[in-house]
């Protein structure tokens, strides 16, 4: 028995490697396009598939071309050596995954040196074992080759190109009038699409673009004839209908996903097209010629593999090229082409228009057909909709009252898990509310934008010096101290509104069902989620201890002042496991406003305490309460502030980073700023 693995490996290991690494391609090219997508209990399976898959993939094809350089099996089996160049095609990988994160883009050095040396071998297996005995299989090695090693160059391209100083350097070469030859292109009244389709906005989105890629890097936009045409885009876009200026935003972030994670920026070019004619064509010709040569002498297993190889690369390299032809890149490439007969061919006659329309109503049929779970493997460009969110009163509060929750807790903690149980547990999502979306925009309409696109002020006080409140700004500044109220740093600041706004909502009887309070709760448990879960993606240091401070201040408050609630037991749990992610509100408002109003009436109990956060949220809810203005409307206009102050002050790196787990709404958010910010 311990001798049959092993000889199963010396027998049959090159031909178990080569099926792997084809199967490895064919999950990446079935589940990269979950990265664009949320997590959820199905995305987070197939995520952890794609990146085994992702691990996996190079490091086996790698190997394999390492075995059959050193392995005796190609002497004995020559069929085994023809299949060198494929692994270099597999090195080269789908279109639709180049790198699995950011950081893998600056690693284009380490691929390059690794195609050198792949190219080196695959040539010395081919050379070794096959040239020197001629025939078809001789022309069909050497197309796969040829193949194998543009599209692993290519892959390597890609990951170059997707680096933010690659991208600088080659927005400095766009052309100036690039916007206005796509306008031409893009008529209302043309007839290809409806105004107001997916398609439209699409297309506006790609004109666009160039915007969402100078901000993301950081570059100037030149104040040319670009911009101007910029303008009357955005402008037209807003005054048509608000809503279509947000999905232009999301299908922008979409178009910047591809740009850093997939091989966009060189499928469509000029190499891009032609090494996508060429390869499925070469490895037809490469099927004929191993179909017909002698194979006499090759075992039947080696001719399946073979086989099973060719209908596999041909497999792949086809829908890349009906996905590369048929994409909306292709119509940014053919407006700004050089070969201006091509793009009257294409564009002035209306061939390009009638196979991308034939192309979406073939993808809507799909999606049609499997009940909308296309969407899963990416094919939709709309941002998912949906916000987390964290409410620091709610996790104390049911661990101090719900014994279940205790001892799970407990538990992940003495696995050193205690972190990302919380932040796991006791989070979730829900669709954003519409009444938000307005309001940003609301308020980005305003002149708060200094020249270079920052705002000029710092968080909360373009919520709370409006000339509505009178005063309220100052006043707080004067109770809290040398603005002790308006926290050390944003971090801090987020904590004490947190809980100064469910002190004020608890007085209030407000519950979130009301025009305001959902709004309210949303942004506030919003900006803390990001706090917890996603530091880096508000601005300034993260300050993890300050956090940590507050929820232990929080535990001495609700030890001995709340009592046990109901019991929360193994049904409980998992459906609050489960409903995470179903944009129900799986926290319980009564006790968080039993803690609530604990706080608020600190005095009344006999309690003096010296916390500063929790100190600063009692000042500043009964300043607020004490306001005869609206409460909600402070505590919105306020909220709202601070997602715009975090949103336009977040590191774009950190922006690009969470483009792969789904996105974040703050980075919508600063998109829309970027656009707007051309109007002013």
């Amino acid at each position: 028995m311990a001798r049959g693995p092993l000889d199963l490996w010396n027998a049959w290991g090159t031909q178990i490697l080569v099926l792997l690494s084809l199967t490895l391609q064919i999950l990446l090219l079935l589940f990269a396009g979950i990265r664009r997508r949320k997590s959820s209990v199905v995305v987070a399976v197939l995520r952890f598939i794609l990146w085994l898959a992702y691990q996996l993939a190079d490091s086996t094809a790698i190997y394999t071309v390492g075995h059959l350089s050193l392995s005796s099996a190609p002497r004995k089996h020559k069929l085994v050596a023809f299949w060198a160049p494929f692994l270099l095609l597999h090195l080269g990988g789908p279109d639709n995954i180049t790198a699995y994160s950011l950081e893998d883009n600056k690693l284009w050095k380490r691929h390059l040196v690794t195609l050198v040396v792949q190219v080196l071998g695959a040539e010395y297996v081919l050379y070794k074992n096959i040239l020197e005995s001629g025939g078809s299989i001789v022309v069909a090695s050497i197309l796969m080759f040829i193949i194998g090693t543009a599209k692993y160059g290519e892959r390597t391209w890609a990951l170059y190109s997707a680096n933010f100083s690659s991208i600088q350097a080659a927005l400095k070469k766009l052309p100036r009038t690039q916007l206005r030859g796509y306008q031409g292109y893009l008529r209302e009244d043309d007839g290809h699409i409806d105004t107001g389709s997916e398609e439209f906005l699409l297309q506006r989105a790609h004109s666009l673009f160039h915007i969402c890629e100078r901000g993301i890097v950081d570059s100037v936009i030149d104040a040319d004839k670009t911009k101007t045409e910029s303008k009357k885009v955005i402008n037209r876009l807003q005054k048509s209908k608000p809503e279509w200026m947000w999905r232009v935003m999301e299908m922008e972030l979409s178009l910047m996903y591809d740009t850093l994670y997939t091989k966009a920026r060189v499928i469509h070019s000029m190499f891009g097209y032609l090494v996508r004619t060429a390869s499925p064509l070469a490895i037809v010709a490469s099927f004929l010629l191993f179909h017909f040569s002698g194979k006499r002498g090759h075992s039947r297993v080696d001719i399946t593999i073979t086989y099973t190889l060719l209908a596999g690369a041909l497999l792949i390299e086809t829908t890349s090229t009906l996905n590369a032809v048929g994409s909306s890149w292709a119509l940014s490439y053919l407006c700004n082409t050089e070969w201006s007969g091509l793009r009257h061919a294409a564009l002035c006659a209306g061939r390009w228009h009638r196979l991308r329309s034939a192309v979406v109503t073939i993808r809507q049929f799909i999606k049609t057909m499997t009940g909308g779970s296309s969407s899963l493997y990416g094919r939709s460009r709309r941002w998912s909709g949906t916000i987390g969110q964290y409410n620091m009163l709610y996790v104390r509060s049911s661990l101090e009252m719900n014994k279940m929750d205790r001892r799970l807790n407990h538990f992940a903690t003495k696995l050193s898990l205690g972190d990302w149980w919380e932040n796991t547990y006791y989070s979730w999502t829900i669709e954003i509310p519409e009444k938000v979306r307005d309001h940003v925009v609301s308020m980005l309409s305003r002149d708060y934008l200094n020249t270079m696109g920052m705002l000029r002020y710092k968080w909360g006080e373009i919520g709370l010096n409006d000339q509505m409140y009178s005063g309220l700004f100052k006043m707080l500044d004067q109770a809290g101290k040398d603005s002790s109220w308006h926290g050390v740093d944003f971090h801090e600041s987020i904590i004490s509104w947190h809980i100064a706004t469910e002190l004020v909502l608890s007085e209030l009887n407000g519950n979130d069902e009301d025009e305001y309070v959902g709004p309210i709760r949303a942004l506030s448990n919003y900006l803390v989620y990001l706090l917890v879960t996603r530091p880096d993606m508000l601005p300034g240091l993260p300050q993890n201890w300050l956090y940590e401070m507050t929820c232990e201040n929080l535990d001495d408050i609700c030890h001995g002042q709340l009592g046990p609630s109901d019991k929360s037991g193994v049904s409980a749990v998992l459906k609050k496991l489960i409903g995470r992610h179903g944009g129900t509100r799986p926290y319980k408002l009564d006790q968080t406003n039993q803690l609530a109003d604990i706080i608020l009436h600190w005095e009344s109990r006999g309690h003096q305490p010296e916390i500063p956060r929790l100190k600063y949220a009692r000042e500043i809810a009964k300043i607020v309460l004490e306001r005869e203005e609206d409460k909600k409307d402070i505590l919105f206009d306020l909220w709202t502030d601070f997602l715009i102050y975090a949103a336009n002050r977040c590191n774009r790196e950190s922006h690009s980073r969470n483009l792969n787990t789904g996105g974040e709404f703050t980075t919508v958010v600063w998109l829309m700023i970027e656009h707007i910010y051309q109007t002013k």
